[in-house]
């Protein structure tokens, strides 16, 4: 694991001016998750963008934890629904 492409929790609360109680209820929840690496947190940065549209859900919007739970839940199945789409649509074109 390189280390460069990881934050540190405790660098993400001093940047984003968030409580790490709110990181650990998105980790508690599944929503992002957090690599434990010599006794400090790391998100990836690849996960980072997953953080920010978190965090401005639940600040800008007061949206609670269960409710990004359930959001999250509904764009997945939005992606889903949009794969599934699109493969029957060249399916289709296939036959026409």
């Amino acid at each position: 694991m390189n280390l460069e492409e990881f934050v540190s929790t405790h660098e993400l609360c001093k940047r984003y001016r968030v409580e790490h109680t709110f990181i650990r209820s998105l980790s508690d929840s599944g929503l992002i998750e957090v690599v434990e690496i010599s006794q400090q947190e790391y998100i990836h940065c690849d996960k980072l963008t997953e953080f920010e549209k978190m965090r401005r859900l639940h600040y800008d919007l007061e949206i609670n934890v269960q409710g990004l739970e359930a959001i999250q839940h509904l764009l997945n199945q939005v992606k889903q629904l949009q794969k599934k789409n699109r493969q029957l649509r060249n399916r289709l074109n296939l036959y026409e």
